[in-house]
């Protein structure tokens, strides 16, 4: 299973900057418009809620948690910051599911929710299994704003992602 979630990371990391490419495209105004199909607002910030999330999961997972209070909090202001932000994180994410042993993945990991009260439990292979499916949902939210801005949406499957034909 660990095998699977580095791969995961490696395709994560290389769908973020396929995306990243495709909206530096936009002019600044087509980046930051308000779109009635996008659940945080634009383009911007859906991929600033994408690191936010990830900085949450993956600080969970590491123990580290970062000081965040909404889903909807934004990190950065501007495209090259977030992008900086986002590839650190992709490196970060990488470097952790490297280290991880197959034999910690069926442990509970306990955390709270920023939208929930109560602390939860969940093991850890879940919430990689999370992470990387929400991944997937905003960056396909993202690829359909991207159509709608005049820009051309990369191809994001798995089958494009060249460390998985091996």
């Amino acid at each position: 299973m660990i095998e699977h979630f580095r791969l995961l990371a490696g395709f994560n990391r290389w769908a973020n900057g396929r995306i990243y490419d495709a909206a530096a495209a936009l002019s600044e105004a087509d980046y930051l418009k308000t779109r009635a199909c996008a659940f945080f607002g634009s383009i911007h910030g859906t991929l600033n809620h994408l690191l936010l999330v990830d900085l949450l999961w993956f600080g969970r997972l590491a123990a580290a948690v970062p000081a965040i209070s909404r889903l909807d909090e934004i990190l950065y202001d501007d495209f090259a910051a977030l992008r900086k932000a986002r590839e650190a994180e992709d490196e970060r994410i990488v470097e952790l599911l490297r280290g991880m042993a197959e034999v910690g993945l069926t442990e509970d990991c306990r955390f709270t929710l920023i939208s929930e009260p109560g602390e939860r439990a969940m093991q850890r292979h879940l919430m990689l299994a999370t992470v990387f499916n929400h991944q997937t949902h905003h960056r396909g939210q993202v690829h359909a704003m991207l159509k709608e801005a005049g820009a051309e949406p990369p191809a994001l499957d798995l089958i494009n992602y060249p460390e998985a034909l091996g």
